[in-house]
């Protein structure tokens, strides 16, 4: 009995000192950014405890670029993706949990075979589509290839299909719609795992670099991504100060939400992982 509790706790232990040790290292760069963004660029590579603050990084960093404009395209572009996503994928999860017809299963399973490809590999396609459209280098460009979504499709279908046959009855029996069904049954008990999927789907696609490089040409379609990478180009000059306070100013939005919402973002996983 002494023994196998001994060996709990030094599993224990290890545990907490390799959590400890991802949390540093995941830290770490976000470290070095802070401090090389709050000191002048003399010391981004030297870490004096009496070097002097300043916050004029971020004030050259916003000037040298048009940021603000950056920042209108990003947010654009994840608000116009994720509508999309979650009028489509709602209606396609809810066709297929709950309505039978010719070829559901094979559709279904049509649908789980883009979970298999990665994006990237539609690149050259994507673009043909997109220049025979005539929207290359617009934001409905940038888009259009993520908005009907295999993972959020699979996903709110697999949560539909937990919701009891009663409860979908006993709705009918009262007058309501397929619609009204979804809207006022569904969807209401489903909102964790839209949340979960928005907070994934708004990560992603503010993230997101190599589509919108490719298909993008001018300021007033590049999201913050794609101008971060030609603001810390070697033609601009490499300055780590300046470099790191655009890089702080960019991931700003994400980090604040996500401390804010630490709580909700947590539970809305663990219930999508238990449903």
């Amino acid at each position: 009995m002494n023994a196998h509790l001994q060996t709990s706790r030094v599993s224990a232990a290890l545990e907490r000192t390799g959590a400890w040790l991802l949390a540093f290292l995941w830290v770490l760069p976000l470290a070095y950014a802070l401090w090389a963004a709050i000191h002048p660029s003399a010391y981004s590579a030297h870490f004096t405890l009496n070097a002097p603050l300043t916050l004029e990084n971020f004030v050259k960093a916003w000037n040298a670029a048009p940021f603000a404009r950056y920042f209108m395209n990003t947010f654009m572009l994840v608000t116009m993706i994720l509508t999309a996503q979650l009028v489509l994928c709602t209606l396609a999860a809810y066709a297929f949990a709950r309505f039978k017809f010719y070829g559901r299963e094979l559709a279904f399973v049509l649908v789980l075979l883009q979970l298999m490809i990665m994006p990237d590999v539609l690149i050259v396609e994507n673009y043909r589509t997109m220049t025979a459209a005539g929207i290359v280098d617009t934001i409905p460009a940038i888009g259009l290839p993520y908005m009907a979504s295999a993972f959020g499709i699979f996903l709110l279908r697999q949560t539909f299909k937990t919701v009891p046959s009663e409860l979908d009855e006993a709705a009918r029996v009262e007058g309501a719609g397929p619609l009204q069904v979804l809207l006022k049954l569904y969807v209401p008990l489903a909102k964790p795992i839209y949340i979960a999927y928005g907070l994934v789907s708004i990560s992603y696609h503010w993230n997101n670099f190599l589509w919108p490089l490719i298909i993008t040409n001018s300021v007033s379609t590049r999201p913050l991504t794609v101008g971060l990478q030609i603001f810390a180009s070697s033609d601009q000059g490499i300055d780590w100060s300046l470099i790191a306070a655009a890089t702080l100013m960019t991931s700003a939005p994400l980090l604040t939400a996500f401390l804010l919402f630490q709580r909700q973002f947590v539970q809305s996983f663990m219930r999508a992982g238990i449903r």
